[in-house]
């Protein structure tokens, strides 16, 4: 049987109890809304407390029967056969209980911003950013969440050098934080007359959506420039007089935002540096708080390789997991869930690793 914290999962059922009471009592719009985004946090966990709670039981009903020697022959039976489907509800109880009360990243409930960027390998890197951006709007689709382009630089032959979404809804950056770094592809590009295989990449950046409270931007820190955009645009984005360009001067990151509204380009460049500054400053408290990153899938590097899609084979493979699926074609139309747990799993046991090396 696995240890739990039993104060803590105390603490969990209570906190539920209180929420619930709290928000039957009809309280100010504002407060109900916090109230109701931590019960949808706790409420799995308090329900899975409370199943154990009554799967204990039943054990304890079962042994006490056993161990009572007035229990007679059928009854005894009985309980003998109920005890092994019972104790294996309750370690299985135990193992769900033993995940949902790790440390979770503060963030894991965030909206996401994605940033796919075409690298080496010209019009046909461009191609497979085009690629990527349709698979995450497709698992977007799959998963009920709202996807939004914010901008675009679309590549010569098609794809994006640069194309930039927000993704909305529940779970969003926890289950999409692992998929950036390095993408590459090898296939043979519509353009090779000679049929050779071709290697590409495209970088993908997921970066948590920062509120004005996670983020302090002073306003002596940012230079705003407006500008006229240049170039084709495509679907994406219209040449304009109002081009914005943000740059926040203790650090030089620049966003640059070119739609038809110079209000909401300020607002969208906004929204973009705040999250590149607040993952910036979540990876460095990553760093601080252990060199060696061993709770971590990959270092959270952009410039890690972190994956490979092989057209020719008809295979995906996740390198930091060991992980080949042979199914390329299911997972270019969205289908991610296979690979995204696989890499949350994979999260999970190594945070069980090290609680179990910390004693």
């Amino acid at each position: 049987m696995i240890s739990l914290p039993r104060d803590r999962m105390d603490q969990v059922v209570k906190r539920f109890d209180m929420l619930e009471a709290l928000m039957s009592a009809g309280p100010e719009p504002e407060a109900y809304v916090k109230m109701a985004s931590e019960y949808s946090e706790i409420q799995e966990m308090a329900g899975k407390i409370r199943t154990l709670r009554a799967a204990e039981q039943e054990l304890a009903d079962l042994e006490a029967m056993l161990a009572d020697k007035t229990t007679d022959a059928e009854m005894r039976a009985l309980a003998e056969a109920d005890l092994p489907a019972v104790e294996e509800r309750i370690e299985a109880l135990q193992q769900e209980i033993q995940i949902l009360l790790l440390p979770r990243d503060a963030a894991d409930h965030k909206n996401a911003i994605l940033e796919i960027r075409a690298g080496t390998g010209g019009d046909e890197a461009a191609l497979f950013a085009g690629d990527l951006f349709r698979m995450y709007e497709r698992y977007a689709a799959e998963q009920g969440w709202r996807f939004e382009v914010v901008s675009a630089s679309d590549g010569d032959a098609g794809g994006f050098k640069e194309i930039i979404a927000t993704i909305s809804g529940k779970g969003v950056f926890a289950k999409l934080k692992f998929e950036s770094g390095v993408h590459r592809v090898q296939r043979v590009p519509a353009t090779e007359a000679q049929g050779r295989i071709h290697t590409s990449a495209a970088t993908v950046a997921v970066l948590p959506e920062a509120e004005e409270v996670d983020i302090d931007i002073r306003p002596e820190d940012i230079r705003i420039d407006t500008m006229r955009a240049s170039g084709s645009g495509g679907q994406h984005v219209n040449t304009t007089d109002s081009a914005v360009r943000i740059t926040h001067l203790p650090t030089g990151v620049m966003v640059v935002q070119a739609e038809k509204s110079q209000h909401q380009n300020r607002a969208r460049a906004m929204q973009i540096l705040r999250a590149r500054l607040f993952d910036m400053e979540r990876s460095k408290a990553d760093q601080e708080r252990s060199e060696s990153r061993r709770s971590q899938v990959g270092s959270g590097d952009r410039s890690e390789r972190i994956r490979t899609y092989n057209f020719p084979q008809g295979r995906v493979t996740d390198h930091r997991i060991n992980l080949t699926l042979y199914k390329l074609d299911r997972v270019m139309l969205g289908e991610l869930d296979e690979v995204i747990n696989a890499l949350l799993a994979d999260h999970q046991s190594k945070l069980l690793a090290d609680l179990g090396a910390n004693g």
